[in-house]
């Protein structure tokens, strides 16, 4: 099986695999400990933690202090409900996890629109009323990157809160400069599911979702896993050492892999975007059936009612396309470990199952 569903989730790093595993020992050795026990064994697992929290902090700007969490949702659920701001401003291209939050916290938030390349316009009006704005970093269906450092700057000008969700940035791009807070989830940077991180900027006041014990500086109530933690900071630490290289690889795998589609319509700019998102449609095409025929490559339709919403995609309806082409696209997320070879035995593989519907 070839993969390339990177938008979904990364291949967990041997590294952080390796880190975590210590912290899964049974009773034979300390690692089962829980981190706010008083005793030598959860000392030494609270300092795992630490370690890995100031590994995920490197990911960040200096200036804030880094909340562990289950996953970027709960860390933007944090941010949003948390900061007790009634009057909201999403981007129109905003993931569930901060349209449907916004939607609840405020019934009639404001839709930032975009763009026919999946852009919101720096210059875009920004409601009055809006006590909080959420711009994402890169969106995950089409790979676009937004120009948040400018968008912060004008809401911080407004005395507006800023929150960026930085998913699928964190770890291949610069921290968005200028946020207030930024949530991330580990696996979506090489690391292990079930734990996410929201940053906060210094002076920026929270009230706590889950009411507890009071851990994670009374934000976030809950054992933390110390297991969890590790792989999220050796991730965390790979990403920073192998940025570049990283960077590079996508580079060339993205050129491929524009060759390998040439004659599909990119969805999406072709310049402000992660260069590890492809998210191409062709005219005709029946994505259902494609992704049933390539039984080879893992891969995601490009429009999030193939995905088991039930839903047309509300990203490719804001660029301007209708339902019937909405639902032609698919997306090709690769990274690290993604080999050129794979890019070439996928298209390959793509392209018989198109040409057995006569698309191509």
């Amino acid at each position: 099986m070839i993969y390339l569903d990177y938008q979904a989730t990364t291949p967990l790093a041997p590294e952080a695999r390796a880190a975590m595993l210590p912290w899964l020992a049974g009773p034979e050795a300390p690692g089962f400990a829980n981190p706010h026990s008083p005793h030598k064994y959860g000392r030494a697992a609270a300092a795992a933690v630490e370690v890995a929290r100031a590994q995920v902090a490197a990911l960040f700007p200096a200036g804030g202090r880094v909340v562990l969490t289950s996953g970027a949702t709960e860390a933007l659920n944090l941010a949003i409900i948390g900061s007790g701001r009634k009057r909201l401003a999403v981007s129109a291209i905003e993931h569930a996890a901060v349209l449907d939050t916004a939607r609840f916290v405020d019934p009639d938030v404001a839709v930032l629109p975009v763009d026919g390349a999946g852009l919101v316009d720096p210059d875009v009006v920004i409601p009055d009323r809006a006590g909080l704005v959420a711009v994402m970093q890169v969106n995950n269906e089409i790979g676009t990157v937004q120009p948040v450092e400018v968008l912060a700057a004008r809401a911080r000008a407004m005395g507006v809160l800023f929150v960026c969700d930085a998913v699928q940035g964190a770890g291949k791009l610069a921290a968005p400069a200028g946020a207030d807070m930024i949530a991330v989830s580990s696996h979506k940077l090489y690391g292990p599911k079930g734990i996410g991180a929201l940053w906060v900027r210094d002076g920026v006041e929270l009230v706590p979702l889950i009411h507890g014990g009071g851990q994670e500086g009374g934000l976030r109530s809950g054992t933390l896993s110390p297991s969890l933690c590790a792989g999220f900071g050796a991730a965390a630490a790979l990403c920073t050492s192998l940025g570049a290289s990283d960077a590079q690889h996508v580079e060339k795998l993205w050129t491929l892999a524009r060759a390998l589609f040439e004659g599909w319509t990119l969805n999406g700019s072709a310049t402000e975007r992660w260069r590890g998102n492809l998210n191409v449609r062709l005219d005709g095409l029946d994505v259902a059936r494609l992704l049933s025929e390539c039984r080879t490559v893992a891969f995601s339709a490009g429009s999030a009612c193939a995905s088991g919403s039930g839903r047309p995609s509300h990203v490719l309806r804001a660029l301007g396309l209708s339902d019937r082409d909405s639902k032609t696209a698919i997306r090709l997320g690769f990274g690290r470990y993604t080999r050129e070879d794979d890019l070439v035995k996928a298209a390959a593989a793509i392209h018989a199952a198109a040409k057995l519907q006569g698309v191509l």
